[in-house]
């Protein structure tokens, strides 16, 4: 077990490192723009955000350890499962920059739908090699269902608030 540490510890940085990066560009935005948005009432206090965030990646990252390790790595049946982490991480990363720097309140959405979607697969997947696994997928599939509703709402509740194609490239 001694020798899985730090293959566990790997696992769990590399989503955390992400999440990091994500939360410490976005930091500038929260205060400004976002707050200036027709936010609903259900949305959660923005302090909610890091705590949830962070263990949800710390279980995702253990949960690709498990399938990683019970699966044979890339060599083995966890190849598929684990391309489908990566491009759930991917999107997941992705979604920030779409929403806070872009102010892309519509793509936003789309994007959060194909998240959702891409983690639902994973969970499926990770389910096969490891029930654990799978089962760690459960809080943050519904977690990024609840995220894409507050997007749609927010996106709905503030049209003027998308950027249009010139005025990003403008702003470049």
């Amino acid at each position: 077990m001694r020798s899985e540490i730090p293959k566990i510890i790997l696992a769990i940085a590399l989503p955390l490192v992400g999440g990091w990066i994500n939360g410490y560009l976005t930091r500038p935005e929260i205060a400004g723009w976002y707050q200036g948005l027709n936010l609903p009432s259900f949305r959660p206090p923005n302090w909610v955000f890091a705590p949830v965030w962070t263990s949800l990646y710390i279980g995702m990252g253990y949960a690709s350890y498990l399938v990683w390790r019970d699966g044979g790595g890339f060599n083995g049946k966890a190849k598929g499962p684990l391309i489908l982490y990566g491009v759930q991480l991917v999107l997941n990363w992705a979604w920030t920059p779409i929403f806070f720097k872009l102010h892309e309140l519509k793509w936003s959405f789309v994007e959060s739908l194909a998240l959702a979607g891409a983690v639902a697969a994973t969970g499926f997947a990770f389910s096969k090699i490891n029930k654990i696994a799978g089962y760690v997928f459960i809080p943050y599939f519904v977690w990024c269902s609840y995220a894409s509703l507050l997007n749609f709402v927010i996106y709905k509740h503030n049209p003027e608030q998308t950027a249009t194609i010139e005025a990003i490239t403008e702003g470049s």
